[in-house]
């Protein structure tokens, strides 16, 4: 009887160890500090200074279509924009919807009056069927510091 008690209690404190190595690792994955695409870590919580607030005026459709393409085929995508405030107009980040499309965002600010782009490149790979896409663009802009570019294209699938 005394072994039996002994091999029963040995084997409910490995359960409970096991269990607690599994919710330690949980716990321990569960950090906060992910870099993900689509997060927004590279920009200050922090509210921006209102003085320094500019107005941003595209010059081209924040909708574009771009109708057909061949699987495979690299789309790039330009949107020019205006600083028309008078304040230096800083494109914090752009921010594609997804691993397909890589974006460009201007390095220096935007002088009042004068005119910038943003880019992006969309990879066709694999993306056969109607493809929305979405820039999002975070700047010292009023009203909102947040703006979305979207675009369309169908990708025809390959033929073999």
């Amino acid at each position: 009887m005394n072994t039996f008690l002994y091999r029963f209690a040995k084997k409910l404190y490995m359960r409970f160890a096991v269990i607690f190595v599994v919710i330690l690792f949980a716990f321990a994955g569960c950090t906060g500090n992910d870099k993900k695409a689509g997060s927004t870590a590279g920009l200050s919580n922090a509210p921006m200074d209102s003085t320094k607030f500019t107005t941003i005026e595209w010059l081209d459709s924040a909708n574009k279509n771009f109708g057909k393409i061949a699987e495979g085929k690299k789309l790039d995508v330009t949107f020019r924009f205006k600083n028309i405030g008078n304040k230096p107009l800083i494109i914090q980040k752009v921010q594609p919807s997804c691993g397909c499309t890589i974006a460009e965002q201007p390095n220096e600010p935007v002088l009042p009056g004068n005119e910038g782009t943003i880019k992006a490149s969309f990879n066709s790979e694999g993306r056969a069927g109607v493809n929305h896409k979405t820039l999002y663009v975070y700047a010292n802009t009023k009203g909102t510091q947040t703006h979305e570019l979207r675009f369309e294209v169908e990708v025809e699938k390959k033929k073999w």
